[in-house]
């Protein structure tokens, strides 16, 4: 889709060339074999040279790629390996560096894997009894798991084949480690089900590095915006991901594919040709987008909402809109379909929008006959698509009755409002929740990324501003100028959309820093900055930007390659092991949400409570479990972990006193929730104390206390 490169004039015009061909309404003199555009003198090349010349830069553009892919992977594995010396790990070992969410979703590829068959596990994890006991649920619905499924059925295909031949697919040996922990096995190779898993993961996001290169290159115009794209995403690699901590993340198996949906919208808003073949494209991306990943739907409803006042203005073709929209609706629709019936599809922001937007769109013509001025024209329909939006998705969700699942835009709403309860607080009270660290716009300048971003961004919205408002002023529409600078207006809104996010919630710089590396390409647009490449020499700019970029970009490396470090966990392998032959396979537990993931995944013993926290039911009940760290009685709380059928209770005594800042330890979030017993003493220090009449401690360590309810 984004490959070849073709200039953005030569986009525009339907053809790749060397970037010599006029585009449409410009008249080429003489038989010089000359074209002005854009106040360059160019040189048109012979067909058979045109050729030759779009086939060689195709290849060194798609060989770059392939290389930057090749280089992400290597770095991502490498940081990977020195943070946690992963390769030496036991299996064990390797299970508890999936930490929280991580280890709740490993544990069903590992359910997958194990089972019989490939369909007895796919059935297993369909049917789930262990997640939230005693309820029956269908995983992949739930926890959105098809990358799991995926990679165990190519895991499951690659082991068969293996066997078939009689060939070795891992190698293990035996790891001495520091008393007083016993000597262990380790397995490296892809045979290893955690390293095919993570494996496929830093595969991907190599791939996405390649993507960003071909990504940055068309929308610049050039390979060179390319490179800056890839080296300001390394230069600034620590704010741009966090892929190599914290592989089996949705993020890491969905933005990939935003990435590519990107791309094809760019291609897509820069030509004119009614080729399908994108749109179809586009809609294939943005599944491939939803389907892994909850909070998908917001970033898309953003998207629709840089879109439509573009629309609305005229950047973009009423039929090319709508055929975008139409497309949108139909992911949507497959999305849906492929979660079996998942409502939160349908309740989102996201379907809203695009409801109100075809709405818009059909009603359109009867708007404009009322005879107002185009500036009143432009807010009636922003209005009624804002107002709509939000009133369409309160009434869908009232429907279909999914009004109580949290998302990213109940926290961002809590965030402005300054609103907080349990739920929420458990959410911002996590450092990734929080608002953006005052150090990160500094850290952006240090690399130039900011500076960069920062000229480009105003020098679009001059450009913006001066066309919308000659057209307000004239009251007609300057086509084909607004169509020229579409994806310009396009990436300059989303890039003002996502500032707002990361800056309400720092987790999200995940979109906010790529989406600047791919801004930053533009500096070698000759659309943007034709006046100043007629002064001075391109590559003199460019390179001297490039050579101050990598000092810090280079030093930013080197910290993330100077992190070493080797995982253990002595107590919760205790803890682990402790269960996993001191308990029955049918012993019941509940505790701390991340704790819960690594007993389900290590021990298979059920649990009630995960860290999958978007549920209704799933938060009712992680409140009980969590009322222990609150100031409830004793028998209160044992009454209601009953009612759940817990029989052992993981109480950690770091949860009773950590505080990660004022107002969020466990003790300060139950007395904003439950004041009325604010004058009891901590459930938690009298159960450290004495657990009896109502619990009995029966195993114990430095981290965790394992409670029998009586």
């Amino acid at each position: 889709m984004c490959v070849g490169l073709p200039s953005p004039e030569a986009a525009r015009s339907g053809k790749r060339g060397g970037g010599g061909a006029a585009r449409a309404g410009e008249h080429v003199r003489g038989h010089s074999g000359t074209a002005r555009a854009n106040g360059f003198q160019r040189t048109r090349p012979t067909p058979h040279f045109t050729v030759a010349m779009t086939t060689g830069r195709s290849a060194t553009a798609a060989g770059t790629a392939v290389f930057v892919a090749i280089l992400h992977w290597l770095h991502l594995v490498t940081l990977f390996e020195n943070d946690r010396h992963f390769s030496h790990l036991s299996s064990l070992e390797r299970e508890m560096t999936f930490r929280t969410e991580m280890g709740l979703y490993y544990s069903y590829f590992k359910t997958i894997i194990e089972a019989p068959s490939f369909l007895e596990g796919l059935w297993m994890i369909m049917n789930d009894r262990l997640t939230e006991y005693p309820l029956v649920i269908n995983a992949i619905k739930r926890f959105h798991l098809y990358p799991e499924v995926i990679i165990a059925s190519w895991y499951c295909t690659f082991m068969g084949i293996m066997n078939l031949f009689g060939l070795e697919t891992k190698t293990c040996w035996n790891v001495t480690r520091i008393e007083p922990l016993n000597e262990v096995q380790s397995c490296e190779g892809l045979g290893d089900p955690a390293c095919f898993y993570v494996g496929v993961i830093f595969i991907l996001n190599g791939l996405m590095m390649g993507l960003f290169f071909m990504y940055g290159a068309y929308l610049s115009g050039t390979q060179l915006g390319g490179l800056i794209t890839v080296l300001c995403f390394f230069f600034n690699h620590g704010e741009a991901t966090r892929v190599m901590w914290t592989p089996p993340l949705r993020e890491s198996f969905s933005y990939p594919f935003l990435v590519l949906q990107m791309c094809i919208l760019t291609l897509i808003l820069r030509t004119s040709s009614n080729d399908r073949r994108p749109f179809i494209a586009l809609c294939l991306s943005n599944v491939a987008f939803m389907l892994p990943w909850q909070f998908a739907e917001f970033i898309l409803f953003t998207q629709i909402a840089s879109l439509f006042p573009m629309y609305v203005v005229g950047y973009i073709e009423p039929s090319k809109f709508q055929k975008i929209i139409y497309m949108n609706m139909i992911s949507v629709t497959l999305s849906f379909i492929l979660m079996f019936g998942n409502s939160m599809y349908l309740s989102s922001y996201y379907s809203s929008s695009l409801l109100m937007t075809w709405a818009i769109i059909l009603k359109r013509n009867e708007i404009q006959k009322l005879g107002v001025s185009k500036l009143n024209f432009w807010l009636i329909q922003g209005s009624a698509w804002w107002c709509g939006t939000i009133i369409l998705k309160f009434l869908t969700s009232k429907i279909l009755g999914v009004s109580d699942h949290i998302r990213l835009s109940d926290l961002i709403a809590a965030r402005i409002l300054r609103y907080t309860d349990f739920d929420t607080l458990i959410y911002t009270c996590a450092p990734e929740f929080d608002f953006m660290e005052k150090a990160t716009p500094l850290r952006y300048t240090k690399t130039l990324l900011l500076p960069v971003v920062m000229v480009i961004t105003c020098f679009i919205f001059k450009k913006t501003v001066r066309d919308i408002s000659y057209v307000l002023a004239t009251n007609i529409y300057l086509r084909k100028q607004l169509l020229e600078h579409s994806e310009l207006a396009f990436h300059t809104l989303q890039l003002l959309v996502f500032t707002a996010l990361a800056i309400l919630i720092m987790r999200l710089k995940m979109f906010l820093t790529p989406h600047m590396c791919v801004m930053a390409s533009l500096i070698c647009s000759r659309q943007l900055f034709g006046w100043l490449f007629r002064r001075v020499r391109f590559e003199k700019v460019i390179f001297g930007i490039l050579t101050v970029m990598s000092i810090q970009g280079y030093a930013n490396l080197r910290n993330q390659w100077s992190i070493i470090g080797e995982f253990n966990n002595l107590p919760q392998e205790e803890l682990l092991q402790w269960i996993k032959y001191s308990t029955t396979s049918d012993a019941v537990f509940a505790g701390a949400m991340p704790t819960m993931a690594s007993i389900k995944l290590s021990t298979l013993h059920p649990i009630v409570n995960h860290p999958h926290y978007e549920d209704a039911d799933l938060r009712a009940r992680t409140k009980i479990v969590y009322s222990t760290y609150s100031r409830k009685s004793a028998k209160e709380v044992r009454d209601k972990l009953l009612e759940l059928h817990v029989n052992y209770y993981v109480l950690e005594e770091a949860w009773c006193v950590v505080r990660t800042k004022p107002g969020c330890s466990m003790l300060e979030i139950w007395d904003v929730e439950d004041p009325s017993n604010a004058a009891n003493p901590p459930l938690c220090s009298v159960l450290l104390e004495d657990a009896r009449p109502y619990f009995t401690t029966v195993f114990q360590n430095s981290v965790y206390r394992v409670l029998k309810v009586n």
